[in-house]
């Protein structure tokens, strides 16, 4: 079964208990929150209050994605709101593998994201330290916007680099995925899928997340 993480910034915040629960009941293990901050992105969106408040009602693999300048300072308090997963962006943070080895001294997976326009390089001097790779396939700050076609590219190398190092690392992808190009990505390589509008439109939690998992 895919796995799909539906990110909460687009959830009904008036209602937010009764989409996680329609989540769980859909199968849903990982959630995708999108911590914005105004400066390293043109939006802010919420903090460790709402992620405190989920991880104390849920069950689920709460995958945090730090869209913040400086996310190093901060590596703690995520821990301490219940964070599973914690990404940061490698164009955020100036020691990324400093950064890396404390997400993981603090007991959460560590991950690194790549904005679109971003080279991969970068990770190849930092695999020893990653659990999860996400490379963004719209440019981060909003929701709603159209896949990046050319981020397919990006995609194969990088999954090309996780099997060579023969480590355990999930590949994520990150921004206009929807059931009609999910089939396309699963076969690139992608592990886990971030669903935004995809997952919550309409209200149609249920129907939409089997049409992410359902080829037909």
């Amino acid at each position: 079964m895919r796995e799909i993480a539906p990110s909460l910034l687009s959830a009904n915040f008036y209602n937010l208990q009764d989409d996680l629960e329609r989540l769980k009941k859909s199968g849903i293990k990982y959630l995708h929150l999108d911590v914005m901050d105004g400066n390293f992105v043109p939006n802010i969106s919420f903090g460790l209050p709402i992620i405190k408040s989920v991880r104390k009602n849920t069950d689920f693999i709460l995958d945090c994605h730090l869209m913040i300048e400086k996310p190093e300072r901060y590596l703690e308090d995520f821990k301490n709101a219940g964070a599973d997963i914690l990404t940061v962006h490698q164009e955020a943070t100036i020691h990324l593998q400093r950064t890396l080895a404390e997400i993981r001294r603090l007991g959460m997976k560590a991950g690194v994201s790549l904005n679109p326009s971003t080279s991969e390089e970068t990770l190849k001097y930092i695999m020893d330290d990653l659990d999860l790779i996400l490379i963004m396939s719209v440019n981060p700050g909003f929701g709603g916007q159209s896949y990046i076609e050319s981020v397919n590219e990006k995609i194969k190398r990088v999954r090309k680099m996780i099997d060579e190092s023969e480590r355990d690392i999930i590949l994520e992808v990150d921004g206009g995925v929807n059931k009609d190009n999910i089939k396309e990505l699963e076969d690139l390589g992608v592990d886990l899928f971030v669903a935004g509008s995809a997952a919550f439109k309409n209200s149609e939690i249920e129907k939409n997340i089997g049409g992410l998992r359902d080829d037909k």
